[in-house]
């Protein structure tokens, strides 16, 4: 007699940033630190179709329309804000359950527990297989060093723009961010200098390792 093995874990193709910097569909996924709102126009560029920006009402530190239009076509974001905090995460698992918004983003005023990540997975399988065609991206940004329990991967970005003397590769004194892999199921701790953002992309590996 043979078994099937059961995965839940749709397998699409993941989305990269860089050769080494990738995030899979169909999962819930962190980024952190001071450039985390970066990060996620970074991530949009990348990928098409239209993508939902989930944050309270009460935020005080809106988005910058003229950065984010570097990274993607601002008429592809629709902004949501509700009022209060756990609706931010109720409305980001009910748009995943769709499966009709490729990238779904969500930005909390801090990490969610383990079992709100977890309902976020199940919702992005569920729309990925019962929804309306598409696979959603899940991306949680939280403030400072992050730190929700079992999401799929974790990122640090922080700005470095003024380089050090022993700068791994030419970089101007603006326009450079750190990149750090904290997280991620089937890949090991990591760190790069990114610079170039968002046409013309460098990166190296951080020589001091993943150290903050």
């Amino acid at each position: 007699m043979t078994f099937a093995r059961f995965d839940r874990t749709p397998r699409h193709r993941p989305v990269s940033l860089t050769p080494d910097v990738a995030l899979m569909p169909g999962r819930a996924h962190e980024a952190c630190g001071l450039s985390r709102r970066t990060f996620a126009a970074w991530l949009a560029g990348r990928m098409e179709g239209p993508v939902f920006w989930i944050a309270p009402a009460w935020e005080s530190d809106p988005l910058n329309p003229a950065g984010l239009a570097a990274f993607a076509e601002p008429g592809r974001f629709t902004f949501l804000h509700p009022r209060r905090d756990e609706d931010v995460l109720w409305c980001m698992e009910e748009t995943l359950r769709a499966g009709a918004i490729p990238l779904v983003v969500a930005d909390l005023p801090g990490p969610p527990g383990l079992t709100a990540v977890r309902r976020l997975h199940l919702a992005a399988e569920t729309g990925a297989t019962q929804g309306a065609g598409v696979t959603p991206l899940a991306l949680m940004l939280t403030p400072d060093a992050g730190g929700a329990s079992g999401v799929e991967t974790r990122w640090h970005m922080t700005p470095a723009h003024q380089p050090p003397a022993a700068a791994p590769f030419g970089a101007a004194l603006h326009g450079r961010w750190r990149l750090t892999r904290q997280r991620a199921r089937t890949a090991p701790p990591a760190a790069w200098w990114v610079t170039g953002l968002p046409q013309r992309l460098e990166t190296a590996p951080c020589p001091d390792g993943i150290a903050a």
